[in-house]
């Protein structure tokens, strides 16, 4: 007789299979969104598809380690590459991208911005100039991205502040860029731009450059809208030249200027050049000096210290600090310096309008913040820098406005993830101070 042989299932293992089952699923369906939210084309649509990973019930930890190892990069063009995309305002912006022959998508790439001169000769918004795409100042193995503007789009207007960020984040959706190897600058005119959307923009970038450009041109009656804080350049760093014989900015009107701001605080690598005239001619001698320059100065995306000045609503983010809400009533508890200002009557080195001011100060988990002119800012705080299992304390002005424990978020995570697209400037969570 044949014997008969039965299986035997213990009591408890079909829940242990049933548990291990959901957990597969689970996995799948995280995987797949995630696949998703990588494949975005925009900030938009990455903001998007934040809800479908939330539903999944990813744990914080998980999306973290996610977030921080970014997408799985696929091959690309390279060589000289133009790319285009309309605006909210209904313009197309241009840019072209100059990419290493042998771009390898599982490597991290630093990026150069170069801003080209002759706006006043440009009267449409088509990429045109010497070279289509062509660097000027090739230096490093790197992406280059030359954006292009225009008289109806300067680099001096707030178009082109949007402009670069927008361009910044589509090319790390396409290529490896090291977010914290970004450098922004350019020539002539681009370099005068290079200050303006420094003074409104600067938690993408590492550094500065500014070649053969003017500070104050920016200063014109023309060009000045009121909202130029010379204060906000004290929180990067700058690579400066210009040369004695420039028909256009002299050094005999950038030194003095240059060595105000040093003076000031600025930290300012500045080359004056006894026969440099209008143009680049120099580069090929500087360029290893410049490269240098650039690799002593990687971003680093959780400053400790932040100073910033914004009006309400417009450019008022400096990495882990955002102005929200101005009330000229609310004054700091000290007079507080500031770059750009004469000390002995007050008077603005150029016209600006009434903006309010925070600078922060991290040590820890304890933040000390002075205020001046806000009525509400928010900080964005990400667990490189701040213990989530001890208690958080919060100071402005002498007084202790929050003191407590916060949990990470998992929603925050994703959505500040989705906003910057930055793996190496992450936040947990977020706090809004009202005073």
């Amino acid at each position: 007789m044949d014997k008969i042989i039965k299986k035997i299932i213990l009591p408890g293992t079909w829940l242990i299979l049933l548990s291990c089952t959901q957990l597969n699923a689970q996995q799948t369906d995280i995987d797949q969104a995630f696949n998703e939210y990588w494949q975005a084309l925009s900030t938009a649509e990455a903001v998007n598809k934040i809800d479908a990973i939330l539903q999944t019930g990813i744990s914080f930890e998980d999306a973290y380690q996610r977030l921080q190892m970014g997408k799985p990069y696929a091959a690309a063009d390279t060589g000289v590459v133009l790319r285009s995309y309309v605006a909210e305002d209904g313009r197309e912006y241009f840019y072209h991208l100059n990419v290493p022959p042998d771009y390898d998508p599982a490597r991290e790439y630093q990026v150069r911005f170069e801003l080209h001169g002759g706006i006043g000769g440009r009267e449409n918004n088509r990429p045109g100039g010497r070279g289509r795409g062509q660097t000027r100042l090739e230096g490093a193995e790197q992406i280059y991205i030359m954006p292009y503007a225009w008289m109806d789009s300067p680099w001096w207007d707030n178009s082109q502040v949007v402009n670069i960020r927008q361009i910044l984040d589509r090319a790390k959706r396409e290529y490896n860029v090291n977010e914290n190897r970004v450098v922004l600058g350019g020539i002539s005119d681009g370099a005068t731009g290079t200050w303006y959307i420094a003074m409104r923009e600067n938690t993408r970038f590492a550094a500065f450059y500014s070649f053969i450009g003017y500070l104050m041109v920016l200063g014109n009656s023309t060009i000045a809208d009121g909202t130029s804080f010379m204060h906000n350049l004290s929180n990067k760093s700058w690579y400066v030249i210009n040369g004695a014989r420039d028909r256009l900015y002299p050094t005999s009107r950038t030194t003095p200027f240059i060595t105000y701001l040093q003076g000031n605080g600025l930290d300012i690598e500045y080359h004056p050049l006894p026969d440099g005239e209008h143009n680049t001619q120099w580069w090929p001698e500087w360029r290893d000096n410049f490269e240098a320059f650039v690799d002593r100065h990687p971003r680093n995306p959780q400053p400790a210290m932040i100073s910033w000045k914004a009006t309400e609503g417009a450019n008022n983010r400096s990495h882990w600090l955002l102005i929200e809400k101005l009330d000229p009533a609310k004054e700091s508890v000290i007079p507080l310096f500031e770059v750009g200002v004469d000390p002995g009557n007050g008077s603005p080195v150029m016209e600006m309008v009434e903006a309010g001011r925070v600078d922060v100060i991290r040590e820890g988990n304890h933040i000390q913040a002075i205020s001046d002119g806000v009525a509400a800012f928010r900080l964005l705080l990400s667990p490189d820098v701040i213990d989530f299992t001890q208690p958080l304390t919060i100071t402005v002005n002498n007084v202790v406005k929050f003191q407590g424990m916060l949990a990470p978020s998992v929603e925050t995570l994703l959505y500040w993830a989705a906003k910057d697209n930055d793996r190496k400037m992450l936040y947990a969570a977020e706090i809004l101070i009202e005073l």
